[in-house]
C-alpha cells in the first residue's frame, strides 16, 4: 500500500510549472482554444457539449443528456462514478469490487451480480473519445476533467462501440498554448487525503503539453475484528500526460498516456440478517454456525463490524496510450483515434462472508490488453450535416483463478448426516485452479445524417453495421488438500464429497455474429428555445459466451448449449422537450422513454460454491420505461438551483426459467408435476427454476431525485476580493432489489443523502471551503448479497457514513 504525499505532489507541480511557464514565443503566441469554458456557459445557463463529437449547446441536440462541469464535480466531491450517481438520478452504480462493478442507465446496461468477461457493457465509458471496455475504470478517480456527459438511450451510429443503454462521455482539459494550472488539496475524517494537480503550457510555437496528477487515500469505514484492519479503504493514484502538436492551423496531433493504480484494503461485507430457505433446518445458517460455535461480530450491520478471515485486496492497474489526429480537410473534419488499454487485476476475496475458514482463498487475477481504432469524417453545412466512420476493437483477457476451501468447510458444506462432515480434512485444502482466456474482436461501419428540412424541422437517420467474434477457453482442475488431482471419475465417498464442491471441467465456447442497428430522430423547434424531438432506435448487445465455466445438469455434466448467449435485440422509443425561458435563466427538459429488450442477457447462479462467478443466460424479455425531468435556474449571479427527477419502471416481461430467490431455494428439487413448498419451508421442495415474469429488474429504483442550490455574496477574505458561498446537494432513491431474482431478503430500502459546503471563492482563483457528506448520517446499503450454499445468510455493503473535511484549491 501507499499513501499520498501532498508535499511530493506540490514539488512535482513546482517543477512542471517552471518547465511549462518558460515562454516559447512572445506576442505572436497561438491563441488558446476560443471555445467557452463550462463556467462561462453556465453564466447564461447554457452548456456546451460534445456528445455528438462536435461542440454545440446541450439544448440544441435531440438527445437526453445530463452534463456536469468541472466546478460542480470538484465542489460536490463527485470524484468518481459512484459519487456521480448522486447528481444524475438516471445513473446506477454498484460495485462489490472493481471487477464486479455495474454501471447502468435507466436500469439497463449489464446484468446485476457477479461480472463475466463474456458479455459486453451496455453503458459505454469514453475518455476523450477512447472507449474503456473494462468497467473497473469506473471505480477510479476522475483525472483533470473538464466536464462529464451522461447520455441516455442507445448509442452507436455516431462513434465508438455500440451500447444499448447509454454512455458516459468524459472530456478532460486539453493542452494549451497559454500557461495555466490548478492545484488542490483536501483533508477529512477517516484520515481522508486527496491531492490533485494539473499544469499546462507551451513547449514551442507548435507544441504544448499538459500533465495531471491525482491521489486519494482514506481509511476504511468497516472494522475487521479478526485482522484489526479498517476495510473498504481508498488508495488511488493517477497520472495523465498529453502532448499536442499543431504543425498547421488545420492539423492537430495529440499523444496521451495515463497510468492509474488502486491498492485498497477491499472488498468485504458485514452480516445483515438470515432468512429461511428450503434447506433442512440443520443445514441453514443458524444451525451450521452453532455447530462450530460461530457468531458474527454484530447483528447490527451499521455497527460496521466484520470478521472476514481471508486476506482482502483489490490491487488494480489501468493504463494506456492514445494518438488522436484531427485534420480539417475538404469541407469537413477527419478524426482518427488509435488507442491501447491495459488492465491488471490482482484480487483477494472472502466469498463465504463469515469469519470461518470455509472458502479460504478466492481470487481470479486477470490481465487484459485492448486495442481500438476509430476513424470518422464529419461535415456541417447549411442543409446537411453528416458523420461517417469505422470502428475496430480487439481484446484478450487472461485469468488464473484459485479457490480453496478451509478447515471449517467440511462441517459447513457436507450434510450433517454424512459422517464425512465431521472430518475437516475432507475439504480442507480442496482447491480449484482455473485457467481461462477470452479473445474478442469487433468491427463496425457507422453513419448519421442530419437533414435540416426547414429552419425548424430536422430529420436525423443513422445506421451501424457490426461484426463480432468471440472465442474463449476455460479449464478447471481440482486438487485435494494433499495435492492429488481429481479426474471426476472417482467413486469413493470421500472423493464424491469433494467433487460435490468442485468438478473438473473444460470448455471452449466460440461464436460470431453480424448485426445492423439503426435509428431515426425527428426534431422541431416549436418556438425559439423550445425543441421537441422523437426517436426510434433499433439496437443490439452483441453475443455473449459463458467464459467462467458452464452450469451443470442434474447428473453433474456441463450443459454445452449454455456456452453461448444470443445477442440482445433492443427497440427503443423516446420523446422529449427541451426548453429555456426567462431570458435563458431557466431550463426545463423532459423525456419519456420505453425500451424493450428481447433475449436479455442475465446473470444467474446455481447457489454452489463451484460456480465461481455465475453464468449467463437469456431472459425472454425485459422492459424499461419512464419519465425524466431536469430543471435548473440561475436568476442572478448570486443564486442557482437545480432539481432532477426520474421515474423508472423496469421489469422482466418474460423470464420463465430464472434462478429462484433464496426463500425458494435449497430444498429437494421438485419432480415433474410435484408442487413446490411455500417460501422458506425448511426441508421443503424447491422448484427447479422460477418464473419471475412481471417482477422488477434488480438495481434500479422506481423513483430517483437529485436537487441542490448555491447562494453567494460578495466578500473580502485574506485581503482578497471574491464571494462567500453556501451550497447544498441532496439525492433520494426509492427501494430496489439487490438480487437477480427479487427476494424478500434482499430488498434495499430507499434512502436520502444530504451534502453541504461553505466556502470562499476569490477572484484570483483561490477557493477555500469546508464540506460535509451524508450530513445526517443516514444508514443505508449500497448492496445486499446472498451467501453461498442457500444457508439463508444475507451480507451487505453499507454506504459511507457521515464524512467531513476541507478543500483548498488555486487556479492559475
Amino acid at each position: 500500500m501507499y499513501s499520498i504525499s501532498i508535499r511530493s505532489a506540490l514539488l512535482l507541480g513546482a517543477g512542471l510549472t517552471a518547465l511549462l511557464s518558460t515562454p516559447a514565443h512572445a506576442q505572436d503566441e497561438i491563441p488558446a482554444d476560443p471555445t467557452p469554458t463550462v463556467e462561462e456557459e453556465q453564466d447564461s445557463n447554457d452548456i456546451i457539449v460534445t456528445a455528438r463529437r462536435r461542440s454545440e449547446s446541450a439544448q440544441d441536440i435531440p438527445l437526453a443528456v445530463s452534463v456536469l462541469g468541472a466546478q460542480q464535480l470538484d465542489e460536490t466531491g463527485a470524484f468518481n462514478v459512484n459519487r456521480l450517481q448522486q447528481l444524475a438520478p438516471t445513473l446506477q452504480f454498484y460495485s462489490s469490487n472493481p471487477r464486479n462493478t455495474a454501471v447502468n442507465i435507466r436500469g439497463l446496461g449489464v446484468p446485476f451480480g457477479l461480472t463475466s468477461d463474456g458479455f459486453e457493457q451496455g453503458v459505454g465509458i469514453y475518455v476523450d473519445d477512447v472507449y474503456y471496455s473494462r468497467v473497473a475504470s469506473a471505480t477510479f478517480d476522475f483525472l483533470d476533467v473538464a466536464q462529464i456527459e451522461v447520455l441516455r438511450g442507445p448509442q452507436g451510429t455516431l462513434y465508438g462501440k455500440n451500447t444499448t443503454a447509454g454512455a458516459i462521455n468524459i472530456q478532460t482539459n486539453q493542452p494549451t498554448f497559454d500557461f495555466e494550472g490548478r492545484a488542490e488539496v483536501s483533508v477529512g475524517n477517516y484520515n481522508f487525503q486527496q491531492a490533485r494537480l494539473a499544469v499546462s503550457g507551451p513547449l514551442s510555437e507548435t507544441v504544448a503539453a499538459r500533465v495531471a496528477f491525482s491521489g486519494t487515500s482514506r481509511n476504511g469505514t468497516i472494522r475487521n475484528v479478526t485482522t484489526g484492519e479498517n476495510i473498504q479503504s481508498l488508495d488511488n493514484i493517477g497520472l495523465r500526460a498529453q502532448l499536442l502538436w499543431e504543425p498547421t492551423s488545420d492539423l492537430k496531433i495529440k499523444l496521451v498516456g495515463d497510468y492509474n493504480k488502486q491498492d485498497a484494503v477491499c472488498c468485504g461485507s458485514v452480516f445483515v440478517r438470515t432468512g429461511a430457505t428450503q434447506r433442512p433446518l440443520n443445514r441453514q445458517f443458524a444451525a451450521l454456525a452453532a455447530a462450530q460455535n460461530y457468531a458474527p461480530p454484530s447483528t447490527n450491520p451499521f455497527d460496521r463490524l466484520t470478521d472476514l478471515d481471508s486476506n482482502l485486496n483489490a490491487g488494480n492497474v489501468i493504463a494506456g496510450a492514445a494518438l488522436k489526429i484531427t485534420w480539417d480537410v475538404g469541407p469537413g473534419t477527419f478524426t482518427s483515434v488509435s488507442a491501447w488499454r491495459y488492465w491488471d487485476w490482482k484480487p483477494e476475496n472472502d466469498r463465504d462472508f463469515t469469519g470461518l475458514s470455509i472458502v479460504a482463498l478466492s481470487q481470479n487475477p486477470s490481465q487484459q490488453d485492448q486495442f481500438t481504432q476509430e476513424v470518422r469524417y464529419a461535415y456541417t453545412g447549411d442543409t446537411f450535416d453528416f458523420v461517417l466512420g469505422a470502428f475496430a476493437f480487439n481484446q484478450r483477457i487472461d485469468t488464473q483463478g484459485t479457490e480453496q476451501h478451509g478447515i471449517n468447510s467440511s462441517r459447513w458444506t457436507i450434510a450433517p448426516n454424512n459422517v464425512l462432515s465431521n472430518d475437516p480434512s475432507v475439504l480442507n485444502g480442496l482447491t480449484a485452479r482455473n485457467t481461462q482466456f477470452l479473445k474478442s474482436t469487433s468491427a463496425a461501419l457507422f453513419g448519421q445524417l442530419s437533414w435540416k428540412v426547414t429552419d425548424a424541422f430536422t430529420i436525423q437517420p443513422g445506421a451501424r453495421l457490426n461484426y463480432d467474434k468471440k472465442s474463449g477457453f476455460y479449464q478447471r482442475r481440482v486438487f485435494t488438500g494433499t495435492g492429488v488431482e481429481l479426474t471426476g471419475a472417482e467413486t469413493d465417498a470421500r472423493s464424491r464429497a469433494q467433487l460435490g464442491v468442485f468438478t473438473p471441467q473444460t470448455s471452449a465456447p466460440a461464436d460470431t455474429d453480424w448485426n445492423l442497428t439503426y435509428d431515426l430522430t425527428l426534431s422541431y423547434e416549436v418556438v425559439p428555445d423550445v425543441l421537441a424531438y422523437g426517436t426510434y432506435a433499433k439496437s443490439f448487445k452483441t453475443i455473449g459466451i459463458n467464459q467462467n465455466g458452464l452450469p451443470t445438469d442434474a447428473n453433474g455434466q456441463p450443459i454445452a448449449a449454455a456456452g453461448t448467449i444470443r445477442p440482445e435485440q433492443v427497440d427503443h422509443f423516446e420523446i422529449g422537450l427541451k426548453s429555456q425561458f426567462w431570458n435563458r435563466k431557466a431550463t426545463l427538459n423532459l423525456a419519456a422513454f420505453r425500451t424493450d429488450i428481447r433475449d436479455y442477457q442475465a446473470t444467474v447462479n446455481n447457489g454452489q460454491f463451484g460456480v465461481l462467478r455465475g453464468f449467463l443466460a437469456n431472459a425472454g424479455k425485459v422492459r424499461s420505461q419512464g419519465i425524466e425531468a431536469d430543471f435548473s435556474i440561475r436568476p442572478s449571479q448570486r443564486l442557482n438551483a437545480y432539481a432532477n427527477a426520474a421515474y423508472t419502471d423496469a421489469k422482466y416481461v418474460r423470464f420463465v426459467d430464472a434462478p429462484c430467490p433464496p426463500e425458494l431455494s435449497g430444498g429437494t428439487t421438485a419432480a415433474p408435476g410435484q408442487t413446490p413448498s411455500a417460501p422458506g419451508t425448511p426441508g421443503g421442495i424447491s422448484p427447479p427454476n422460477c418464473d419471475i415474469s412481471g417482477q422488477r429488474l434488480p438495481g434500479v429504483s422506481k423513483w430517483a431525485f437529485s436537487f441542490g442550490a448555491e447562494a453567494n455574496e460578495p466578500a473580502t477574505f485574506l485581503g482578497k476580493p471574491g464571494e462567500v458561498y453556501l451550497g447544498y446537494d441532496g439525492s433520494y432513491r426509492s427501494s430496489f432489489s439487490s438480487n437477480p431474482s427479487p427476494s424478500i431478503y434482499t430488498l434495499v430500502d430507499g434512502y436520502s443523502l444530504s451534502n453541504f459546503r461553505l466556502g470562499f471563492r476569490a477572484d484570483d482563483g483561490l477557493n477555500l471551503f469546508a464540506w460535509v457528506r451524508n450530513a445526517f448520517d443516514e444508514d443505508y446499503f449500497e448492496q445486499l448479497f446472498v451467501g453461498p450454499g442457500n444457508t439463508g445468510l444475507i451480507a451487505g455493503l453499507p454506504g459511507d457514513p457521515r464524512t467531513w473535511g476541507a478543500t483548498a484549491s488555486i487556479t492559475f
